[in-house]
């Protein structure tokens, strides 16, 4: 689904960040992305969802040519990628419900096929008495599940999570886990970037290591 060949990035006239990054993101395949902070988890993610080019090298998606994709087929292709950034970006002026519904309407659903689900899903992470409000008045860890529910919602392809898990208490992260275990039995390609070592070590999944910018693989 996802590949690398000889990859590496820089910015601007700076070092290399990341440098000869060579590996595949496998269908139904699921990977923890750790590493010292400043390593490049999140430079990785950000080549993965087509938001950054390659200085050299080869990313592939879908089996086309990153560097290819027309600006006209990006939305396509990304529809099928769910992202978690460690931001949330959420808007402001839609409910939680209308935050996580989102990636459905703009892809023209009706809502009568999708209001169980949403409300499901919200009430499987724990929100389901705060789908009616603002993200202003939701906390930090309010925000991040509102995020990774809104990633879920449509059932992407590949599911990119930074740090999903970094603003919730270890119970609820266990729960998280479950539901991103859950996506990845039924299909989805999950790669979940965390400083967590005691998290990583509770769930049987290959690791990608970056550290100064290279990358080990423990399968």
């Amino acid at each position: 689904m996802i590949k690398f060949e000889n990859v590496g990035l820089r910015y601007g006239l700076g070092p290399e960040v990341l440098s000869d990054l060579t590996f595949q993101i496998k269908p139904n395949s699921m990977q923890f992305l750790t590493g010292p902070s400043g390593a490049g988890k999140t430079s990785l993610l950000r080549l993965m969802l087509m938001s950054l080019r390659p200085t050299r090298g080869l990313v592939t998606v879908f089996g086309k040519d990153a560097a290819s994709i027309t600006p006209e087929q990006l939305p396509a292709i990304r529809r099928k990628i769910g992202v978690v950034f460690q931001d949330f970006r959420l808007l402001d002026h839609l409910t939680t419900y209308e935050n996580v519904a989102l990636p459905l309407r703009v892809r023209g659903s009706s809502e009568s096929s999708y209001r169980s689900d949403v409300t499901d899903l919200l009430g499987w992470v724990g929100l389901g008495e705060r789908m009616h409000v603002l993200p202003p008045v939701l906390s930090g860890g309010e925000k991040q599940r509102v995020a990774i529910a809104r990633a879920l919602i449509d059932q992407p392809d590949i599911l990119l999570a930074d740090e999903p898990t970094g603003n919730v208490d270890p119970p609820l992260a266990r729960r998280l886990m479950r539901l991103f275990l859950e996506l990845h039995r039924s299909g989805t390609a999950v790669i979940l970037a965390t400083h967590d070592l005691g998290l990583m070590d509770q769930f049987n999944a290959r690791r990608l290591v970056l550290n100064q910018g290279r990358l080990q693989i423990y399968d």
